[in-house]
């Protein structure tokens, strides 16, 4: 999860996220040459009075400047667009799980065991335990199995929704009557938060998301245990 005064994104736990600050990098290198450049020339033009006229209206620098912008943009939308289609494979996924968000909570089902859901509510301040985090802890949290491809299908009962956890590179809108998916891989087991990212009522603040991902021989008793 985040902590105070962090600048950066979050630590990775999926592939997708890894990918996504990667180009997070790649993209703001190429914002800060911009802006070196821009403020070099912009420095420049307030500290000489010198001009060189042929320089001006030479038709090789109207040149560069038309085609380097181009071949920037490129060079930021060809990995995007990687990313997008990547994020958009299914990838034949082991485990599916139904998300339905209501006002102000999140309910869970397992599609491939029978009679396994629950919902999952923020624990309230005057209930927590030494080492919870407030508005971020919940009753029962989302077990799920680590090195395995998890199918998560997200809709809505009420309003809009939106489930999101960022280590996981994870953010998908919760619509009434559409159902979206997206999918998931952790690299390794943990706790991760989210919350939703949908301005959804009076009490958006308390619909927090906490995953925790286990080995499978833990996830296997765990759902024979909730079964």
């Amino acid at each position: 999860m985040a902590y105070p005064f962090e600048l950066g994104l979050q630590d990775a736990t999926s592939p997708i996220m890894e990918e996504l600050l990667y180009f997070h990098d790649h993209t703001l290198m190429i914002v800060f040459l911009i802006s070196t450049l821009v403020l070099y020339i912009i420095s420049l033009m307030l500290t000489t009075k010198l001009t060189h006229t042929s320089t001006m209206d030479a038709q090789e620098v109207e040149t560069i400047w038309t085609v380097l912008p181009a071949v920037i943009l490129i060079l930021i939308a060809l990995p995007s667009l990687r990313i997008l289609y990547m994020m958009d494979e299914i990838n034949n996924p082991s485990l599916t799980i139904k998300t339905m968000g209501h006002q102000w909570y999140w309910s869970y089902e397992y599609s491939d065991y029978e009679d396994l859901c629950f919902d999952s509510y923020m624990i309230p301040s005057t209930d927590l335990n030494p080492g919870h985090l407030r508005l971020l802890e919940v009753d029962n949290r989302v077990i799920l199995p680590t090195e395995m491809t998890v199918r998560i299908l997200i809709s809505s009962e009420d309003v809009l929704h939106s489930w999101a956890v960022p280590s996981m590179g994870l953010k998908t809108d919760a619509i009434p009557g559409r159902l979206n998916q997206t999918t998931m891989l952790a690299t390794r087991p943990g706790l991760y938060y989210g919350q939703c990212s949908e301005i959804c009522g009076a009490n958006h603040s308390f619909m927090p998301i906490v995953l925790e991902t286990v080995p499978f021989e833990v996830f296997e008793k765990w759902t024979y245990s909730m079964i």
